[in-house]
């Protein structure tokens, strides 16, 4: 019988269906990061949200490991070379919440272009401006979407009704690129969209992908979207932008530094004009956070495990 260790938080739906495979599990989701080296002898499976980066040293004592799950969007706390230098399979479940990301993506830009964050304050504080708030429409603009795995194509999907032209850059794998999307040059993407979404993970070579370069690259001024990785937004670079109205708005669930009480100087001064700018929303990182994600999460990874079962590989 296979044993998996969990170390995160799960939506309790997860037991049944390991239990419906012939799966054992150990459900520890109060354990430290430095105990879980010596906790994964004799386990075959493990499955992490975001409590610590999954290392070489991390799975060192590991004598039967045969995967790594992460409940959730992203790998980026995860070694991959370590674990392929091993031979343990690694995935995540980014099918899961990508229509919740799709959908938090859409209310953030009506709520940017419309004014209503902005306009909903003002109402509670008993503020009644009408013709300040005159928004903008999606409809006729080019939406530029920029990675079109998951969360893009998720994006591009619930976009394809609101009668806009799709365009999309995909630096990794443009073949997959489809419609409702048409494949552009991120040249290409600069000199035509009004509207511009990041929906790409964070790599090495992603870090600061939106710099004053990138910024500087649009013919003209854009609204701007995030809601993949805070750290593949160069932050200075966008308040600038911001200041100068090249960039119109911004939308962002993610900030280079999420944790608020630790921003360096440059991060604070970064964050509070963010924060108090009429033209930015901002989420807690929650794009992809909604009931209905939780259990399809879980869903995405029995299936990739059942997959290896299949295969023989457990």
């Amino acid at each position: 019988m296979t044993n998996i260790l969990i170390i995160d938080e799960v939506h309790d739906s997860l037991f049944p269906m390991l239990e419906r495979m012939g799966m054992a599990y150990d459900y520890r989701p109060e354990i430290k990061p430095m105990e879980v080296c010596e906790a994964l002898v004799g386990f075959e499976g493990l499955i992490v949200r975001s409590k610590m980066r999954i290392t070489a040293d991390t799975i060192k004592l590991a004598d039967k490991l045969k995967f790594v799950a992460r409940a959730g969007a992203g790998l980026d706390n995860i070694d991959a070379e370590a674990l392929q230098e091993r031979g343990i399979a690694l995935f995540g479940a980014n099918e899961g919440n990508r229509q919740a990301v799709g959908e938090h993506a859409l209310g953030m830009l009506l709520s940017l272009m419309r004014n209503i964050t902005r306009g909903d304050r003002q109402v509670r504080d008993k503020v009644w401006l009408r013709e300040e708030n005159r928004g903008e429409e999606i409809s006729g603009k080019t939406v530029g979407i920029i990675g079109y795995g998951n969360m893009g194509q998720s994006f591009a999907r619930v976009l394809s009704g609101f009668g806009c032209r799709l365009v999309a850059y995909d630096r990794f794998a443009p073949e997959k690129i489809e419609a409702p999307a048409e494949p552009v040059s991120l040249e290409v993407l600069q000199e035509e969209a009004a509207i511009v979404s990041l929906h790409i993970p964070y790599t090495p070579e992603n870090r600061a992908f939106a710099d004053d370069a990138f910024f500087s690259g649009f013919r003209k001024p854009i609204w701007f979207m995030n809601t993949s990785r805070g750290e593949v937004v160069d932050q200075m670079a966008l308040v600038e932008h911001l200041k100068s109205g090249k960039v119109k708005g911004a939308a962002l669930d993610v900030l280079e530094n999420e944790k608020l009480h630790t921003l360096t100087e440059l991060q604070a001064r970064n964050f509070d004009y963010l924060s108090q700018a009429d033209n930015v929303v901002l989420t807690p990182h929650i794009a992809g956070w909604t009931h209905e994600s939780y259990v399809k999460i879980n869903e995405v990874l029995v299936a990739k495990i059942q997959q290896l079962k299949e295969a023989g590989k457990l």
